[in-house]
């Protein structure tokens, strides 16, 4: 099989990832507590181990504010359920994936917060100008992607983290697709919530994930619970990361991020992008009539693109990729449906080709020869 789908998940993972799971779940996986038995402490010593990761590879200076989570849309829904107060106004994009969007829409659509949804021009970039334009008095938060999964377009964070420091209002950043393919320093850029996935581009399992909190950002707890060492008290502890990582947390799977993020520091994450867009380059010029597919995409973005060919809906052409070519890819809206109205898209989607770690060119090739073949005698499939 060729795999074409890293946008959802990183397949397969590295192999220390997979000895990472399973040596530590034959030896290790108790559950971490501050104290108690030796294994306890060291499942809790693996995990401020790979808080300390995380913090260097996104530029906090704050492990402790590295909360685990079960993946991006759990971060998310933490960060915008935690920081959010009726009357708030947010703003966002309709880039946005469900994750964010969902939420957001739910709170407003009860009359929690008002929502301003931000537009964006032809080459599917958010200005920061706009961003300015759209505060209100009430505004409390602006909640964007760094990279686009539909099309992959790479937001301009940093100035929009400028803007929205400025103002004094809180940013959250959806990393679910730039975390471990673009460099991040979460404090230089401004971010005061930092969403990611363990299960993409950082190499990990699913099942993992997290949000890193700024010091700007007091964020009510919504899951609250057991916390291994403060038991005493009545309410969450305020102490960080306790604050928001109630209930007893997926060591094994963190163990196994551990190894994915170990992994992608020793290649460096500076050399991901431009192999990635390597990759695309290759898939785009082996193609012998490009023009006959609808492109929905940007060469300068991160390593996935969106297509379509005229005469197949979506699924039908990730069907046949599937099931004649051994290829997978991913067809269908990618849980963002304004993008794909913003596409003229809606409501089939597009297909959606996307790289990582394990892609050669000789797959890109493949894809390119299958893709030939279909849009050539299109009445054959």
């Amino acid at each position: 099989m060729i795999y074409l789908d890293h946008a959802a998940t990183s397949f397969p993972k590295p192999e220390r990832v997979f000895r990472a799971i399973d040596d530590f779940a034959r030896t290790s996986a108790a559950n971490p507590g501050r104290g108690g038995h030796h294994r306890a402490t060291e499942a809790e010593a693996m995990m401020e181990d790979t808080r300390r990761l995380l913090a260097r590879l996104f530029g906090s200076s704050r492990p402790e504010r590295v909360v685990f989570t079960l993946n991006a849309t759990d971060a998310l829904n933490m960060a915008i359920k935690g920081v959010l107060k009726p009357g708030d106004h947010v703003i966002t994009s309709v880039l946005e994936h469900n994750s964010v969007s969902r939420p957001l829409n739910r709170l407003a659509n009860e009359g929690v917060i008002t929502l301003t949804r931000l537009e964006v021009g032809a080459d599917h970039r958010i200005d920061p100008g706009d961003v300015e334009k759209a505060f209100l008095p009430a505004t409390r938060l602006v909640a964007i992607t760094q990279a686009s999964n539909v099309t992959g377009t790479i937001q301009p964070v940093d100035e929009i983290g400028k803007v929205v420091r400025q103002r004094d209002a809180l940013f959250l950043v959806d990393a679910a697709q730039s975390a471990g393919v673009i460099p991040i320093h979460m404090e230089q850029a401004s971010i005061d919530l930092l969403a990611f996935t363990g299960h993409k581009a950082l190499l990990g399992p699913t099942g993992t994930g997290g949000l890193l909190v700024g010091g700007r950002a007091l964020v009510t707890p919504w899951r609250e619970g057991g916390t291994g060492g403060d038991s005493a008290d009545p309410v969450q502890p305020s102490s960080y990361p306790y604050h928001l990582e109630g209930g007893t947390p997926n060591v094994m799977g963190l163990a196994g991020l551990r190894e994915g993020i170990r992994s992608l520091m020793e290649r460096g994450v500076e050399t991901v992008l431009p192999h990635e867009r390597k990759l695309l380059a290759s898939f785009r010029s082996a193609l012998k009539d490009p023009d006959k597919f609808q492109w929905y995409g940007d060469k300068d973005g991160v390593g996935l693109v969106s297509l379509n060919l005229s005469g197949f809906t979506p699924a039908e052409l990730a069907g046949i990729l599937d099931g004649q070519f051994d290829i997978a890819v991913r067809a269908g809206l990618h849980c963002a449906p304004y993008a794909h109205r913003h596409l003229g898209t809606f409501p089939d989607g597009t297909v959606r080709i996307s790289v990582g770690w394990s892609t050669t060119e000789a797959d890109m090739k493949a894809a390119a020869r299958a893709l030939n073949e279909i849009s050539a005698t299109p009445a054959t499939f």
